[in-house]
């Protein structure tokens, strides 16, 4: 597929250029490396994630994008033999050598795993923990806020009868969705998506798709995809990895129809 075809896709508009080139920065990467003993996973790491946009990570399986996601929350901490170094602000925060607590760290960045794994309870209660987690006990405020979550992933109409049912009734489409409320309950200021639509099927795909869209009013997306054409679809910004490091970032427009290297022009045109 040619580069000028790729240009009819992505169309992007110039409110949208305008948009990503005033947005403030939420997260701040600087001389990220990890290694595993003598494997060099990630390879210098800059970066700069733009406030309620989503910024894709995109790139071929392997490539570091989950490590980096991974990083992003301390999830690396749960590996002893990853050695991490550089830092990662959020808030003025370096969270990779801070004395705070790590689930509040954790806490601003709700994730999104490939496959949806919710809790061995009800629906109700997979939405409630989250809220919990927020120490919040007022039983009132608590089913309010179960509704008004379920209510953002346009879950609501579907379960509100029954929302004592084991989450393990649900599609997995809904127990996606669910897993999202769940995440978004302990009231994130990032959503980490982890190729969240990999397990679903064409129409669920399209309804985690139009939610991202709608949720970035309110939360920055950091979404994880080998599929260019989902990357298309989704991005604000875009950052292109092989081999652990960034190869080129930008907007869509320049990424997909003025590509620079020669990694991205082979990725562009085996992706269509």
């Amino acid at each position: 597929m040619s580069f000028s075809n790729i240009d009819t896709m992505t169309e992007v508009s110039v409110e949208q250029r305008e948009i990503n080139d005033v947005s403030s920065t939420i997260l701040q990467i600087k001389d990220l490396n990890v290694y595993v003993e003598d494997h060099h996973i990630l390879k210098n790491i800059n970066l700069e994630i733009p406030k309620n946009r989503v910024t894709v990570l995109l790139g071929p399986s392997g490539c570091g994008k989950t490590t980096l996601l991974k990083c992003m929350n301390k999830l690396t901490d749960l590996y002893r033999e990853l050695e991490v170094s550089g830092s990662i602000l959020i808030d003025g925060d370096d969270i990779l050598n801070t004395s705070k607590n790590v689930p509040s760290i954790r806490q601003k960045m709700g994730l999104l795993s490939q496959r949806p794994y919710p809790l061995p309870v009800s629906i109700y209660k997979n939405v409630a923990y989250g809220i919990k987690l927020k120490g919040i006990r007022d039983k009132k405020l608590i089913q309010y806020s179960v509704q008004k979550n379920l209510e953002e992933v346009g879950l609501w109409d579907e379960v509100k009868d029954r929302l004592n049912s084991p989450a393990t009734s649900l599609s997995i489409g809904q127990q996606q969705r669910l897993c999202l409320a769940r995440g978004l309950a302990v009231k994130p200021r990032i959503i980490l998506a982890d190729e969240p639509t990999s397990a679903l099927d064409p129409i669920s795909s399209k309804t985690i798709e139009e939610l991202f869209r709608r949720l970035k009013k309110h939360y920055t997306i950091i979404l994880v995809t080998h599929v260019l054409r989902q990357a298309i679809r989704l991005a604000d910004n875009v950052v292109f990895m092989s081999d652990g490091a960034i190869i080129e970032q930008g907007s869509p427009d320049e990424l997909f129809n003025n590509p620079q290297t020669d990694k991205l022009k082979e990725y562009l045109v085996e992706g269509n």
